[in-house]
């Protein structure tokens, strides 16, 4: 519609504009209680009536949120966007985060707490900047988060750090997990207690630099009449800090069987990788990136191959789309960022939530994060 496509012009062009809220953190293992909805006071006026949700935090920046029921609240992992000084876009440059908050509500629409910081960069040894999105997960008792960071060599790798609770402060593994590269890791639970972590993304998230395998600094990207590259996929060891298995290639298929090309910028994998089950079906859905959507593919396995459904989310204001998928109370809502806080800045974000409504034929109904 006229109004959503003018909130993304706006916001591709407003890195220009200068940073406005500061950043009130909670102490590390404080817990604040926040009331939701609010805007920042220096920010371009933007019609919040227009939106369909309004941010779930307001005192800090957040974006990419994974979200997930344990022991019966909602807990929310999103990135923690700050205004770090770069001007250069460089590769993602601008999101120089530092540290992870936890979210937690007891129910949709329910006061919002931030138990404070999680984790830091300076708690990881083999990290050196750029903790981008999380995700986390629970195994008798304990929980872990999945983050990626650039290592001491500008490589982005995945870590995980453990917690005996689901709101932290969580403490790192002194290394990354081995055989691990790329950016967006998300963990899915299937019924026989296996978990499979997802993970990948191109441009600055390096997926384009292991094509052969192995990290080379040159990003090779297929034709246009080649396939896609793939996100991936293994399943973790039982301890669930390592890999049980080689990642595998994700293949996500056109209705003829074929898989998507490189040139198909509109349904093609870009990053933000989510996988959800629903009447047995397995739903990978994901960032299509420079076109700004959020796609889904449906499968039989949770190692796919997927075959592209439709559309999530359509765009939102800012460059970037993130998301995750969660039942709450048998009912199933949809996790996202915009930039409404910042006035359109794409590296200063906040979270959202809205329902997300599967159709009686098993499809998506799109959601439209602007009104009519």
């Amino acid at each position: 519609m006229n109004f959503s496509k003018s909130l993304l012009t706006l916001a591709l062009g407003a890195a220009l504009l200068s940073s406005g809220c500061g950043d009130k953190n909670a102490q590390p293992g404080t817990a604040t209680t926040i009331s939701s909805a609010a805007s920042s006071e220096s920010a371009p006026a933007i019609d919040t009536t227009k939106f369909i949700g309004q941010p779930l935090v307001s005192h800090i920046y957040t974006a990419d949120p994974s979200a997930h029921v344990f022991n019966g609240r909602i807990y929310i992992y999103p990135s923690h966007d700050i205004d770090s000084g770069i001007t250069s876009d460089g590769e993602g440059d601008k999101f120089d985060m530092k540290d992870y908050h936890v979210l937690s509500m007891e129910k949709i629409g329910g006061e919002v707490t931030d138990h404070g910081v999680a984790l830091t960069l300076e708690d990881i040894p083999w990290a050196s900047r750029q903790l981008w999105a999380p995700d986390a997960a629970e195994k008798e008792g304990k929980f872990f988060l999945y983050f990626p960071a650039k290592d001491k060599d500008g490589i982005f790798r995945i870590g995980v750090a453990t917690s005996d609770s689901p709101s932290g402060p969580f403490a790192a593994e002194p290394n990354p997990i081995e055989g691990s590269f790329s950016i967006d890791p998300s963990v899915f639970k299937d019924d026989d207690g296996s978990h499979y972590l997802y993970f990948g993304g191109i441009w600055g998230g390096q997926l384009q630099r292991w094509v052969s395998g192995s990290y080379v600094e040159e990003d090779k990207y297929p034709a246009s009449n080649e396939p896609a590259l793939s996100p991936k996929v293994a399943r973790l060891n039982d301890n669930m800090l390592q890999l049980a298995e080689t990642p595998r290639d994700i293949q996500i298929l056109d209705n003829a069987g074929k898989p998507l090309l490189g040139s198909d910028t509109n349904r093609r994998f870009f990053e933000g990788a989510w996988l959800h089950k629903f009447n047995g079906k397995y739903y990978f859905s994901y960032s299509t990136g420079d076109t700004h959507y959020i796609a889904y593919a449906t499968g039989d396995s949770p190692y796919g191959p997927f075959t592209h459904q439709g559309i999530v989310l359509m765009p939102v204001l800012g460059w970037t789309n993130h998301h995750s998928i969660v039942e709450v109370e048998g009912k199933w809502f949809l996790f996202y960022h915009d930039s409404q806080l910042s006035g359109g800045k794409t590296y200063l974000r906040n979270v959202k939530v809205t329902e997300l409504i599967h159709n009686d034929d098993g499809t998506i109904r799109t959601v439209d994060a602007y009104l009519d």
